[in-house]
């Protein structure tokens, strides 16, 4: 399968090193210029520091010829380039695959990227979306990891599964679009809280106890959405909340432990190098969340602490001083 992956960022260009072992793969920068760069240095030096290119990796900048013979499509931007990315793929006539891996909610409208994809493009156009727990540099380097690719029709995960499943990589089949989504979109929001935790040093059973709720959290939103409870026990729901909580890796769980040292917002995401979604998302979350009546202290919490940096301290012990209530069937 020719698959050309549009976003040359972390994760797409992981994910590309990754399928150029098995298909042929193009990776598209929208940057000529950092596309001639990828192409003379045969790497990706900012965002996969150590990693090389496959030889057979191509590296396109005009979008036309990347799109040229592409059988499928793996969309690598963060949500708020999801919208224009999938406009001018409309503009070019696509009729094969998508396969989203962002993870969050489109702003101002906490929108999810199915309902995106579903206003942009044409009914019917088959499409799926890839999540888990996955961190870009390790699947850039061959080590192993699992993720979950989901879509409405299970006759077309099925067999997109198959064709991205082999090497390091496995990658199983789903239906519930909305489930995976969510997953990919609360746990960024609850690494936010996992590093405000372990920043402020509350301990192992805090952290625990926190992803836990977390979990709740997220399954009843998901829920509320349409999504079903077992998609949350798996690659997309557990799976990536565990990761992205308490991996060194995670941008979202580092900016949580900045702003429990007294940084800023701003001094927190700009020793990033990258996006953390979760800065983004919370917000969204929060407001899908109360649209439909659904209790999300955490996220609020999460809300509150970018808002207002300083008060930090004050919104975690706010969190903690909550009433006790029963464990399950709250709201």
């Amino acid at each position: 399968m020719n698959i050309t992956v549009l976003g040359a960022g972390a994760w797409g260009s992981a994910m590309a090193c990754h399928l150029a072992a098995t298909h042929p793969v193009v990776l598209w920068a929208r940057d000529a210029a950092l596309a001639e760069t990828l192409r003379r240095e045969g790497a990706n030096t900012r965002y996969l520091p150590g990693v090389r290119f496959p030889e057979t990796l191509r590296v396109k900048a005009d979008l036309a010829q990347a799109l040229n013979g592409a059988q499928c499509l793996i969309l690598a931007m963060t949500v708020a380039g999801l919208r224009g990315t999938l406009q001018r793929l409309r503009e070019f006539a696509v009729t094969v695959p998508v396969i989203w891996l962002c993870k969050g909610f489109e702003r101002p409208q906490a929108k999810l990227p199915h309902e995106v994809f579903a206003e942009v493009m044409a009914p019917g156009h088959p499409h799926a979306v890839l999540s888990g727990p996955s961190f870009a540099q390790e699947v850039a380097a061959g080590l192993p990891a699992a993720l979950t690719l989901a879509s409405a029709r299970q006759h077309d995960a099925d067999e997109l599964a198959r064709q991205l499943h082999g090497g390091t990589l496995r990658v199983y089949s789903h239906d519930d679009v909305v489930g995976v989504e969510v997953g990919g979109a609360v746990k960024n929001v609850m690494a936010i809280a996992s590093g405000v935790c372990d920043g402020f040093g509350l301990g192992l059973n805090a952290r625990a106890a926190l992803i836990t709720r977390g979990l709740a959290e997220m399954t009843r939103l998901g829920v509320a959405l349409g999504a079903r409870v077992e998609t949350f026990m798996g690659l997309a729901g557990i799976g990536d909340l565990i990761l992205t909580c308490t991996g060194d890796l995670s941008r979202n769980r580092r900016v949580g432990l900045a702003l429990a040292r007294g940084q800023t917002l701003a001094g927190a995401q700009a020793g990033l190098g990258h996006v953390a979604e979760g800065v983004f998302t919370a917000a969204e979350v929060l407001r899908r969340a109360r649209t439909l009546g659904v209790d999300m202290p955490i996220t609020d919490a999460v809300c509150r602490v970018l808002d207002q940096p300083e008060r930090t301290a004050d919104v975690v012990r706010e969190l903690l001083s909550r009433d006790v209530r029963p464990e399950h069937g709250s709201r």
